[in-house]
């Protein structure tokens, strides 16, 4: 029964994106502290899933920074400071405010129309204190303030810095009422974009970032994240 079951996840579709997210969040969370080893059979078992998912999911939380391997040894979870971590954030503040100060003044009009409509629509998902299909709003979001700034390189750099901060910033949904204020803080990112107000885009998502590794800096002060 129980190689049944396995073979069952394995055809919904366990993706090694949903492993790395697994992982992530042990670590984030703290139930998976510095120096523990991260076995790929025993992952594997952990998730029922193939050792492949496991092994390319590693590999990406090494380019995140949670995870740390040497050359013929087990992968082990890293010890990420809170000062890396402040820094990335201080790096992520700067590039999303150039993202939205640029969309406010190249984004086409039908892209603001997607901007506002989705923004408008994600306060149903507030309301209802849906932290899952929120964070993934989220990251649509933000994903819009990117390539409304129309500018390739930048979004390349700044995608690739949300991807390292990705646990952190999705950790933070789970704080009391952070929805709602990540709701208003979006808020005054769109009013300015549709205002085409540059300068006004750039200081609302400055701060939104800034709020965000605020939020953020719960888990970084917890056993899992040591600085």
């Amino acid at each position: 029964m129980k190689h049944v079951r396995r073979k069952q996840i394995i055809r919904a579709g366990t993706t090694v994106e949903q492993v790395v997210r697994a992982i992530a969040d042990l670590i984030v969370t703290g139930k998976m502290q510095p120096g523990e080893r991260l076995d790929e059979l025993s992952l594997a078992g952990r998730f029922e899933v193939s050792r492949t998912p496991v092994r390319e999911a590693l590999r990406q939380l090494c380019a995140m920074g949670l995870v740390g391997r040497e050359p013929n040894r087990s992968a082990v979870v890293t010890n990420v400071t809170g000062n890396y971590l402040a820094s990335m954030f201080e790096a992520m503040a700067e590039l999303e405010g150039i993202c939205a100060r640029l969309s406010a003044e190249r984004m086409t009009i039908d892209e603001r129309r997607s901007l506002e409509n989705g923004h408008r629509h994600s306060i149903d998902l507030v309301h209802a204190g849906d932290e899952e299909n929120y964070a993934a709003y989220n990251i649509e979001f933000h994903t819009r303030l990117y390539r409304g700034a129309h500018n390739d390189h930048i979004c390349d750099l700044v995608t690739q810095t949300r991807a390292r901060l990705a646990p952190f910033r999705r950790a933070q949904f789970r704080l009391p009422g952070r929805l709602a204020k990540s709701y208003d803080e979006h808020a005054g990112i769109v009013t300015a974009i549709m205002r085409a107000d540059g300068e006004a885009a750039g200081r609302a998502a400055y701060a939104h970032v800034s709020i965000v590794s605020d939020a953020s800096a719960v888990f970084a002060s917890t056993d899992a994240v040591r600085g």
